[in-house]
């Protein structure tokens, strides 16, 4: 059983970041987990899910965020604790049902956790959720460090029953994908009894035994305002709210999230405790203002730390104006001051760079001779790593005929695409060949507005690819409208057999859901032929057959045509450490740069498994990284990579 069903309280566990979250959630009795694969959020799910059969929790990897939302609603409707699991993105995907939840409200307790990914290391953006709290006027909660991704997840269960409403919990990368010990609190006792039910058989306002309804929106709304107005004063005691540092500082430092733990490690590198105070804030909105006026009311500067927008900072400016006449003029240090980027990550380099400045302090993070050096290294030594698709990807040999068949077409054809692995096809890993990327399911529903210029006089084919965790996710329906339209369009599906980039979760194509309890896996060649199109069904390993397929789709002017490209990740455990062939180069053939392919296969093709030796002036193979699939077999035209079946 996983440790993060010990049921002894207080002993500690090194936890990742997500795993403090998911032991949160089972401490406060969580009985319905939703959520959709996407990093930094992924693990809390994945933690769940490995206890949901020992815990009699029902854990979910739903079809989408909306749907993830929808169903977590309805366990708290039926008065089960439930929670609903996201990165950054997903807000936005379910909101439109959030605006209508927020104002019918919760019945138990409803928690959304959003994972959010500054500088946007796993993401195609680093957008906002917290302006979603705003937005729908729900509480915020923002935890400063690992035992509070704990403790606050459980009470964010509590508050969301107080007020009965969703409440929202905001990690970041830094926080989810970090480790630290937690201090772990009692479990409840399972319950193999659990009597749900959804009572709606009272008087329809009834928020106990009525419909779940928003109407009428003056009554709902107003009711709202009632909820985050109690949320406020709940907020002005609560324990996740900190100051510390003296009474009268030269500074005020204003922070929260896993910013707390960079302003702590800059005040520390530059021995200014006694000069600085810092405020925590776990409850960022709304902001309890008899707090915020308590602390503005220590110092005349004030310096507000945050990533990645400064939201926190405009609504902290706003009470600073309207308490003015009290606590007086303030001078702010923060973004809007250009003390911080107001993009990417934060990290303690760049808060104390800032606190340098605002203090005068003097402070010499390196001596100026090692950085000279560390530089020079750093752009001479280091080896370049450029972003590409793994060894024995499906995707490079994908991409690969696509790129030959828009070529052989003629007519300067394109690629529109979205959110996966295969995203990496606008880069040369993929022959630079996507040039339209957006959200998820955008690639299709682009290309579908594409496919209809025809009678503006543009000619150029069109193709949409989306993996098959995508598919069902959000390019269903981009392929609905553009078969209903009759948009010239080639779609793609890249099937590799589940949600590879966030770590194979299943999804509905697959036999298995979340908690490894078998299902019906839906066929998406299947879906796609009931809509009445043409259906194609190829191997991206094979280069011959997949382009001549493709070319011929492209050139079928007819409406929409589908290709499904299978072949599992290499990455998956069907595939891992499995080779199918042997892979080798016959040097006596290989002419490197003086054959007529001029290093066609290390030089374009670019698998990581094929390098090209400078002192033998020949490509050859790297036997501990080649996956073996054998597709660079076809794409040498001197026949000097060789194959043999693997033993």
């Amino acid at each position: 059983m996983s440790y993060l069903a010990d049921n002894n309280e207080g002993v500690q566990h090194l936890l990742l970041g997500n795993e403090a979250i998911a032991r949160g959630a089972l401490e406060a009795g969580v009985k319905v987990a939703t959520g959709y694969p996407g990093t930094p959020s992924s693990e809390i799910m994945e933690s769940l899910s490995k206890v949901a059969h020992g815990r009699n929790m029902y854990v979910e990897w739903s079809i989408n965020e909306k749907l993830a939302m929808e169903v977590a609603a309805a366990g708290s409707f039926a008065r089960l604790r439930s929670m609903c699991v996201m990165k950054q993105n997903g807000v936005n995907v379910g909101s439109d049902f959030l605006l209508h939840l927020a104002l019918t409200g919760t019945r138990e307790g409803m928690v959304i956790i959003a994972c959010e990914d500054p500088g946007a290391h796993s993401s195609i953006n680093e957008g906002e959720a917290r302006m979603f709290a705003g937005m729908l006027e729900i509480p915020l909660l923002e935890p400063g460090d690992f035992q509070e991704l704990k403790d606050m997840v459980k009470w964010a269960f509590d508050l969301s029953e107080e007020i009965r409403n969703l409440v929202m919990v905001r990690s970041v990368t830094r926080l989810s994908h970090g480790s630290g010990n937690v201090k772990f609190g009692k479990l409840p006792e399972i319950d193999t009894n659990v009597d749900a039910g959804f009572q709606c058989d009272g008087f329809i306002l009834d928020p106990d035994k009525g419909a779940m309804i928003s109407m009428p929106v003056n009554h709902f709304h107003g009711r709202l305002q009632e909820k985050l107005k109690k949320a406020r004063e709940i907020f002005e005691d609560c324990l996740f709210n900190t100051y510390n540092g003296v009474e009268k500082p030269e500074l005020l430092i204003i922070t929260s999230s896993a910013c707390n733990l960079y302003c702590k490690e800059a005040i520390a590198l530059l021995g200014v405790e006694d000069r600085v105070g810092l405020l925590k804030l776990g409850t960022t909105w709304p902001l309890p203002p008899e707090l915020i006026k308590k602390n503005l009311s220590r110092t005349d500067n004030i310096f507000i730390v945050e990533e990645v927008l400064p939201i926190m900072e405009g609504n902290i400016k706003v009470l600073a104006a309207e308490m003015a006449p009290e606590i007086g003029v303030k001078n702010f240090y923060g973004k809007n001051a250009g003390n911080l980027p107001t993009s990417g990550e934060l990290n303690p380099d760049l808060v104390l760079d800032a606190l340098k400045t605002i203090l005068s302090v003097e402070y010499e993070d390196m001596p100026e001779s090692y950085k000279k050096k560390a530089q020079a290294v750093a752009l001479t030594g280091a080896p370049n790593r450029e972003l590409t698709f793994c060894p024995g990807c499906p995707h490079r040999a994908s991409f690969w005929s696509i790129h030959g068949a828009l070529k052989l077409d003629g007519r300067k054809g394109f690629v529109c695409g979205d959110i996966g692995c295969y995203g990496l096809g606008v880069l040369p890993t993929g022959f630079s060949t996507i040039k339209a990327l957006h959200a998820m399911g955008s690639g299709i529903g682009v290309a579908s507005g594409f496919g209809k210029l025809r009678q503006f006089g543009m000619d150029q084919a069109v193709v949409a690819v989306c993996g098959d965790s995508t598919f069902f996710h959000a390019g269903i329906n981009g392929l609905l409208n553009a078969v209903h339209h009759s948009s010239d369009v080639t779609f793609i599906v890249l099937d590799n057999g589940g949600t590879a980039m966030t770590g194979f979760q299943p999804h509905p194509g697959l036999t298995v859901n979340a908690m490894g309890d078998e299902v019906p896996g839906l066929d998406i060649a299947a879906i796609c032929g009931s809509l009445g199109i043409r259906v194609e069904i190829g191997d991206p390993f094979d280069l011959k057959g997949t382009q001549e397929t493709l070319t011929e789709l492209i050139q079928d002017k007819k409406g929409v045509k589908v290709l499904i490209l299978r072949k599992n990740c290499a990455l998956s455990p069907e595939r891992k450490n499995k080779k199918d062939y042997e892979m080798h180069i016959d040097e006596g053939i290989c002419l490197g740069e003086n054959c007529g392919c001029n290093r066609l296969c290390t030089r374009i093709f670019r698998c990581p498994g094929l390098v090209w030796d400078q002192e033998r002036k020949t490509s050859r193979i790297d036997e501990a990284i080649c996956a073996g699939c054998g597709v660079c077999v076809d794409i040498c035209p001197a026949e000097a990579i060789k194959k043999k079946e693997a033993a």
